[in-house]
């Protein structure tokens, strides 16, 4: 591993830009970007921006178009895309040990060289006997350097920190999110000069990402990392450069920072576009005035040559986030929209949770947080009523669900255009905003025509999304809802379900969504269901140093 020196330039990006070849669209236009080693950098922008492309270049995936792309000699460098492969061959843990293979093979070679010495071949022979003891020693290096005697426990403790499934699983039978910890703990492992993480706290529960972002301050180098985590970025990066209309916008700054500097950017974007349009509208109003006459010729001709070599002034793309979004009226429930007493699961006789006494009133934000794996979203199906379950769980009077989880995507009509499927529910004021509604959510201009069908995964469920929030109904449950959201959208969310007049319960991992937003916290784990009465950062400053410290034990 390279020795740390943040006035050293060690990679460099000049005059690169990137034309899909499908579209024929230009995503990346004449970029110049470099970075020192140590740098701590988080790259955001729009869906659909370019940032991965842009990951993806700087990792040496993609070729630029154009532009020239430099790494300096020595540096190692590890890329977790947003779906990493897997070998369908090997087991979780043999996955997982890639990532430190070279020390398990300076470890067999070890084991080898002792059994060695016992064969009269080489002790038998002087010449091979020096050679096999100086191979010894050169191994003996390795191993101390890199501490493998303790590589079995390290490797356990990663696993345990990042929840990856159990060690003798085959990763055919892993869902994405599984998939996803496995390779990141793979990647981390490695301990590369270079970390470049493309979205790397999807399916992570709050207390990986604590541990993520630990290592990240403590034991990482240098990372590039693209993430719609508000609270993360900001807690690992210190520059923070924005992709917008194929153009980057570098910042010596935070992502907290990074927002006041933007505002005024824009402000000063949009003053000079306004002057800019005033002068192009006075000029072509002379054209059309003077076209035909004699005496101005040369001037017409002048200012039409100056209008077809004037470099028009872009804005950014719109910050949709003032956009208030407003729930039709929520049906009056009863007071207690859901009571549970002694409720239990258990699948294949491990219990998953036991014992849950909880009671939601009428008008109460919950979160469901905790460990993937100990019944958040198990217990919100018991709600719904999907799953059979021990002891009694109640819905109150007059209460009407409406449920976001990931497969709800999968229940839109293909036939229809992402505009029909919103228009088809929008009743009242709303009908008149639906253009920026789904602006706000990355379905803006043309992408309000496309048929549902040719949706991605991430498209879908943001449409359904939409859908749901527009329906009339008393008692939301949200499962994950921000994942596929930018940060600028999961602000037109939060900011609706603030005003949500209705009861709200959301399983999440994104503490910054949660801040604000609830009140009550029910922690999962061990079997349990705990009630906590106070917020977010309130429940994971009584937990965080607990939380850590068992992860470290590990």
């Amino acid at each position: 591993m390279a020795t740390v020196d943040d006035k050293k330039i060690i990679f460099s990006m000049v005059g690169v830009s990137k034309i899909i070849p499908q579209n024929q669209k230009q995503i990346l236009k004449n970029i110049y970007l470099s970075f020192f080693y140590g740098a701590k950098i988080g790259i955001i922008g729009l869906n659909g921006a370019g940032k991965s492309t842009l990951m993806k270049i700087i990792a040496g995936l993609e070729q630029p178009t154009q532009g020239e792309v430099v790494w300096s000699p020595g540096y190692s460098v590890g890329y977790l895309p947003q779906d990493p492969p897997l070998d369908e061959n090997k087991t979780v843990k043999e996955n997982v040990m890639e990532g430190v293979q070279k020390i398990y093979d300076a470890l067999a070679e070890y084991e080898d060289i002792n059994n060695k010495f016992g064969l009269e071949e080489y002790y038998g022979d002087p010449d091979k006997m020096d050679k096999l003891m100086q191979r010894q020693a050169e191994v003996q290096d390795i191993i101390d350097a890199t501490d493998a005697w303790n590589i079995d426990s390290k490797l356990e403790r990663a696993m345990a920190a990042l929840h990856c499934p159990p060690g003798d699983w085959p990763v055919t039978n892993l869902s994405g999110g599984e998939r996803r910890r496995v390779a990141l703990c793979r990647l981390l492992l490695q301990k590369p000069d270079v970390l470049l993480l493309d979205e790397p706290t999807n399916h992570l529960d709050i207390q990986s990402i604590q541990w993520l972002e630990q290592f990240i301050t403590n034991s990482a180098k240098a990372v590039v990392v693209i993430s719609h985590d508000r609270k993360f970025i900001d807690n690992i990066t210190t520059r923070t450069i924005e992709v917008t209309l194929g153009r980057i916008y570098d910042y010596k700054a935070s992502y907290s920072q990074y927002l006041e500097l933007r505002k005024e950017r824009r402000q000063q974007q949009m003053k000079k576009y306004e002057e800019q349009q005033k002068f192009i509208a006075e000029t072509r109003d002379f054209i059309e005035r003077f076209k035909g006459t004699y005496s101005k010729t040369l001037q017409v001709q002048s200012r039409v040559k100056m209008l077809e070599k004037l470099q028009l002034i872009e804005v950014d793309e719109e910050d949709t986030s003032h956009l208030r979004l407003k729930f039709p009226p929520s049906p009056r429930s009863g007071a207690y929209p859901v009571q549970m007493n002694d409720v239990a699961m258990a699948f294949d006789n491990k219990t998953v949770f036991s014992g849950v006494n909880l009671t939601v009133e009428r008008g109460d934000k919950i979160a469901f947080v905790g460990r993937n794996g100990e019944g958040k979203s198990t217990l919100v199906k018991c709600i719904m009523g999907q799953l059979e379950h021990e002891g009694t769980l109640t819905l109150g009077h007059n209460v009407q669900i409406g449920y976001f989880a990931q497969n709800q995507a999968s229940l839109l009509d293909g036939e229809l255009t992402v505009f029909q499927t919103i228009d088809d529910v929008a009743k009242g004021e709303v009908r008149n905003k639906i253009r920026d509604l789904l602006g706000a959510f990355m379905f803006g201009g043309e992408a309000s025509e496309k048929p549902v069908s040719v949706l991605s995964g991430g498209e879908r469920s943001r449409l359904a999304m939409i859908r749901l929030l527009l329906e009339p109904v008393n008692l939301l449950i949200l499962d994950e809802p921000t994942n596929h959201l930018d940060l600028r959208t999961k602000d037109v969310l939060k900011q609706a379900l603030l005003d949500f007049d209705g009861t709200l319960i959301v399983v999440s991992h994104d503490r910054d969504f949660l801040d604000g937003l609830v009140s009550k916290v029910y922690e999962f784990g061990h079997g349990r269901v705990r009630e906590h009465l106070c917020g977010i950062y309130e429940f994971l400053e009584t937990k965080k140093m607990e939380s850590l410290q068992e992860l470290e034990k590990k």
